[in-house]
């Protein structure tokens, strides 16, 4: 029984799955990395990873993994990281919620369907949730409104599920991820606005923004970090780690609601924005 197990959803390559699978292995677990069917897992089965196929949107998909985890492991698993996330960035106004619904499926519903299915083998290891939060749940980023509402949600609902699992035994902690080396905003780089937006003006600042490559921590060095506290014997509710995060934390418990209003508007030149509607209003009238 001294053999840990943990299991990470969201492992596709350049990822922080993959690189928490990693680390967790170097730390002596025995790991279980999860991947979609058409992504590739050489680099992690040359690691000696145990790679399964998992689909987080599927409830037949979580139920077929938990039942060969059961196996496995002898019933038990020590940590699970819901780290399988999407993003999908538009302006409020224009969004598409089908795309929305989409993203809540992986990004909030994925971990739910997890838990469910997974935590008779958590309450038997006395384990760990951990779910792959966001500075995004926090600051109310432009043109990131869907995205942020899932992070929100997932941040939420891993508060409520912390306090219900602790007479069980169950930690859960939050990770609260800064701007992290991932290829994960590629996947919205080719995102341009609809035809006939009201942001129209800003149009060429969308395009530079789904195509910004900011400033990021190493995805091993968030690994090493975040794989600290999930192994340790009582973890903190949230842990901040990664770029952006201590300005984020800082405004978060000591500034005014709408003091990001004041810090976003020239990031994202909405002066601009406004201008050219008034402009187009007054020539209306």
């Amino acid at each position: 029984m001294s053999e840990r197990y943990a299991l990470v959803t969201g492992c596709g390559p350049g990822g922080i799955g993959e690189a928490l699978v990693l680390e967790f292995q170097r730390r002596g677990l025995t790991v279980i990395a999860t991947l979609l069917p058409n992504e590739a897992r050489e680099e992690l089965e040359l690691n000696d990873i145990i790679c399964l196929d998992l689909d987080v949107t599927s409830e037949e998909s979580v139920q077929m993994l938990r039942k060969t985890v059961d196996k496995l492991t002898g019933g038990r698993l020590d940590v699970l990281v819901n780290n399988a996330g999407i993003c999908y960035t538009m302006t409020a106004i224009d969004t598409d919620v089908k795309k929305v619904q989409a993203m809540f499926d992986v990004n909030v519903f994925g971990p739910m369907r997890m838990v469910h299915e997974f935590h008779p083998l958590l309450i038997k290891a006395r384990g760990t949730i951990v779910n792959i939060g966001s500075v995004g749940g926090l600051v109310p980023y432009t043109y990131g409104s869907s995205y942020n509402a899932s992070k929100a949600a997932l941040h939420h609902w891993g508060d409520t599920t912390r306090v219900e699992l602790a007479p069980l035994e169950v930690k859960v902690l939050t990770i609260i991820s800064g701007n992290i080396g991932t290829n994960i905003l590629k996947h919205d780089a080719h995102r341009n606005l609809p035809p006939n937006s009201y942001y129209s003006p800003l149009a060429s600042e969308f395009q530079e923004h789904v195509r910004r490559k900011p400033k990021t921590t190493h995805r091993s060095t968030y690994a090493k970090n975040v794989v600290s506290q999930c192994l340790g014997t009582n973890p903190p509710a949230w842990f901040w780690f990664g770029e952006t995060t201590t300005l984020v934390r800082l405004v978060d418990v000591i500034g005014f609601r709408k003091l990001w209003d004041y810090i976003l508007w020239p990031v994202f030149n909405l002066g601009k924005l406004r201008r050219d509607t008034r402009a187009r209003m007054a020539e209306k009238t």
